[in-house]
């Protein structure tokens, strides 16, 4: 299997004032194609990934018989490429607000707000570079955590449902 960068279904410029067209391109057009780049690098060398998706790739990560090396590259660009895959579609300017998904944190964070205050502390929290999330755990509940570098949700069993990049390459051409 092939990887690619998606297409965004919106200009590099939509989400202007908070992302300019230009950190846009670089995040998706060059950072984006540098993690497709290095997985498709992996993937080609083990045959055991061939068959596999993305997302089975990250939840069985403990499982493959890889390298370390391998595993690490797997991690760190299949990670980079499936989050950031999520991470242009959910930023989506003419995304519906989920009705059902707000109900859900109001009840498990009290409020909105609350949760906004919550997910905005575990992003100011994480030390270096990596991800906060909003996840349905296997068990169904709602809960915020972060994680280093490109690691996924997926990779603990979770389903990521908003997520927010932390990586200085997401936002430092405008607020350098």
């Amino acid at each position: 299997m092939q990887y690619t960068v998606p297409d965004l279904t919106y200009g590099y410029d939509a989400l202007e004032p908070y992302i300019d067209a230009e950190t846009m391109h670089l995040h998706h057009d060059k950072h984006h194609q540098a993690y497709v780049d290095k997985l498709n690098g992996v993937v080609s060398a083990n045959s055991s990934l061939q068959s596999m998706d993305i997302v089975e790739m990250m939840k069985n990560i403990n499982k493959l018989e890889l390298s370390d090396t391998d595993k690490t590259t797997l991690i760190n660009n299949g990670g980079g490429h499936l989050n950031h895959t999520f991470f242009w579609e959910i930023m989506n300017p003419n995304k519906e607000i989920d009705e059902k998904l707000s109900q859900q944190i109001t009840s498990t964070f009290s409020s909105i707000e609350n949760f906004k205050d919550q997910f905005a502390q575990a992003g100011i929290s994480r030390f270096g570079s990596g991800w906060v999330w909003l996840v349905e755990t296997i068990g169904g509940d709602l809960k915020i955590y972060s994680t280093p570098n490109q690691d996924s949700p997926y990779m603990k069993g979770d389903t990521p449902l908003i997520g927010l990049d932390v990586w200085e390459h997401a936002y430092y051409l405008k607020y350098q």
